[in-house]
């Protein structure tokens, strides 16, 4: 299936709560998945998805370093306002490998994501892809 939430398709992380020049959130969406968005060690994380345009969504995908709770929140709006609760999910921990988790939805529709790192298992967390599916 297409990834839409790559920068080549319009996606554009409009705001990370953290950011480093080394690891910048641009990466989540860049389709390396050797590249990442790094975290301080504070929580909440959070980072936000801009599309085009509206669309229909109806899985999402994240390759992840120590993330434990995540919180996905969706907006329809033009601007990146008025979430509402899409999902909420505790990840397992992993050894020594990516965190690969998917969340299937009933088609929602969304402008904006919103993911909120609640938790960790470490200080720090890393986000390595993020895949969208209509």
């Amino acid at each position: 299936m297409l990834n839409t939430a790559l920068n080549s398709f319009g996606a554009q992380v409009l705001f990370a709560t953290s950011s480093d020049e080394n690891y910048p959130p641009e990466r989540m969406i860049d389709g390396n998945m050797e590249t990442f968005w790094l975290s301080t060690g504070i929580f909440p994380q959070e980072f936000i998805i801009r599309f085009p345009d509206n669309m229909k969504i109806s899985v999402i995908s994240i390759h992840s370093f120590n993330i434990k709770r995540l919180r996905i929140e969706q907006s329809t709006n033009e601007e990146a306002e008025d979430f509402k609760v899409m999902a909420e999910k505790e990840f397992e921990q992993t050894e020594g490998s990516l965190q690969t988790n998917e969340i299937s939805l009933d088609c929602s529709n969304a402008t904006h994501l919103r993911f909120l790192i609640l938790s960790g298992y470490d200080h720090f967390v890393s986000v390595h892809k993020v895949g969208i599916q209509a």
